[in-house]
């Protein structure tokens, strides 16, 4: 399975990542988060990244014209929407984008199903709860597509492996506090996600 570690709010821990064998990192562009970023602080960690990791901006109730700008101002690679957008906003995206699945039943998880797509625990606020998603729902569904968020850790990531997930994402699960990542974790998570 990919990886993606999110909420990166350093170099340090951009790199840890990436050495550990992270294929994605995601940075936060919702200023209520205490895992934001601001895109101009965002492109002093990408600008010296290697080549090959994803960038992901994460957004929440933003527009076109601020998704792509921040995307273009920070150097990200793909833009990942975190609210119920209308058609005509992807079709105004300059960037590639994932749309997120915030699932509150079993049956919110097919929605979408012909694309990528990433699919998190539904909850009040936005990203990096560490609320867990009933796996259970995942049962005879093509998971070839989705990407898993929502309460994974480098304990249960391991269960995860069987519903054959494109990858999973992790931000909470892997932290020493908001936005500052745990090494350890990360290398732990990364290792149980690929073995």
């Amino acid at each position: 399975m990919r990886t993606k570690i999110c909420g990166i709010t350093s170099y340090e821990d951009a790199m840890m990542a990436i050495e550990a064998g992270a294929d994605a990192l995601g940075f936060v562009f919702y200023e209520p988060s205490p895992r934001y970023i601001s895109p101009k602080e965002a492109r002093a960690i990408i600008k010296k990244l290697p080549p090959f990791v994803e960038k992901v901006a994460l957004f929440v109730n933003s527009d076109a014209q601020i998704i792509n700008s921040y995307c273009q101002e920070a150097g990200a690679t793909l833009a990942q929407i975190h609210f119920e957008a209308p058609t005509s906003l992807y079709e105004q995206l300059f960037v590639p984008y994932i749309k997120v699945i915030r699932a509150k039943e079993a049956k919110d998880i097919l929605q979408f199903s012909d694309e990528y797509r990433l699919v998190d625990a539904y909850c009040e606020s936005f990203g990096g709860s560490g609320k867990r998603l009933n796996l259970e729902w995942f049962e005879n569904v093509d998971c070839s597509k989705i990407i898993l968020a929502g309460g994974l850790d480098a304990q249960n990531v391991s269960d995860a492996k069987k519903y054959a997930f494109y990858g999973v994402d992790v931000s909470s699960g892997v932290e020493l506090s908001y936005g500052k990542k745990d090494a350890q974790k990360v290398i732990e998570f990364i290792k149980n996600a690929k073995q």
